[in-house]
């Protein structure tokens, strides 16, 4: 049994009166101690899976199919306070700008205490003492100074750092970690990295759904990755099959829009054309548009989805069985 099991998985938005799918049919799995990649341009519905998969979607957003297991019990059917009761103790979450996400009316050291008392009953005494000691876990320096300080006395990096103490306080056995190194400048984003792998992997055996458009990052940190476009997942694999030899059109041209690839092949490329809106996806494969392997039934019906071997899946009609 997998510790996140998400199965057809459809999020829809209302726009303009109608509803329209964000997230269609996303079926992937998380297993205790691994990185899940989920990657794909910007628009493709990342974000929106593991919001989803959270219950913190907006107002105009519905999940219309779909479940979603944690240790096997089925998470999106509980109510509000049941969710809220999940959120941060099993399931918890860091942001890709920590600005926004922490409180500014709040010291960062009252933000990691309420989350410790709320969702483990701890003393205030004890949560304090167990603040401090995240504190130094993530990197905090002079913590019993800076338990008193506010968001904004912080650096990204160190945000970062406080937002990963938010979210590892009480042990969730899952973290989604939305695009937490994009607005790092490149050492600091090694080091959040590091930090997730050894305090959440390593030490504690969490598993973790890394949401980035970085592939780079992906070849680094990540065991499986999931590839999405569009809404749908067109390939699923662990790194070093996927890197070594891609399936699915849409993965291979993100490879090779790899800065890497670029030095390789002497050329700077690019995938042509654009991720679709929520309201002008096209008929058949979604990628069809902007596919060089593109065929007549691609326009036609969607692309089947297939298992080259038992740990590859791809959505692509070059692979129908």
């Amino acid at each position: 049994m997998s510790l996140l099991e998400v199965r057809g998985l459809t999020t829809e938005f209302k726009i303009g009166g109608e509803w329209h799918a964000a997230v269609s049919d996303a079926s992937f799995a998380l297993e205790p101690g691994e990185i899940l990649g989920l990657v794909g341009e910007s628009g493709c519905g990342k974000s929106t899976a593991a919001y989803s998969v959270m219950k913190l979607l907006p107002s105009n957003a519905r999940i219309s199919k779909g479940t979603v297991h944690l240790n096997g019990s089925e998470i999106l059917s509980q109510s509000d306070e049941d969710i809220r009761r999940i959120r941060g103790s099993q399931l918890s979450m860091i942001f890709q700008d920590p600005m926004t996400s922490l409180d500014p009316a709040l010291t960062v050291g009252e933000q990691v205490i309420e989350t410790i008392e709320e969702h483990l009953g701890l003393s205030r005494a004890d949560a304090r003492t167990r603040t401090l000691d995240l504190f130094r876990q993530v990197g905090i320096p002079a913590p019993e100074d800076r338990l008193t300080a506010y968001p904004h006395q912080f650096s990204g990096g160190m945000s970062q750092r406080i937002a990963l103490a938010i979210a590892i306080s009480c042990n969730p056995q899952v973290l989604i970690a939305d695009e937490p190194t994009t607005a790092l400048d490149v050492t600091i984003q090694a080091q959040i990295l590091r930090l997730i792998k050894t305090l959440l992997v390593d030490e504690r055996g969490t598993g973790v759904l890394f949401i980035t458009h970085d592939l780079g990052i992906v070849a680094q940190i990540c065991d499986r990755v999931a590839v999405m476009y569009a809404g749908e997942i067109v390939e699923v694999g662990d790194v070093q099959s996927i890197f070594a030899e891609p399936l699915h059109p849409y993965t291979k041209a993100l490879l090779n829009s790899l800065p890497s690839k670029q030095v390789e092949r002497g050329k700077l490329e690019n995938i042509k054309g654009r991720v679709p809106g929520l309201v002008d996806r096209p008929a058949g494969c979604r990628f069809h548009p902007r596919c060089d392997q593109m065929r007549t039934i691609c326009k036609e019906r969607p692309p089947p989805r297939g298992k080259p071997s038992p740990q590859r899946e791809v959505a692509c009609v070059l692979y129908d069985a």
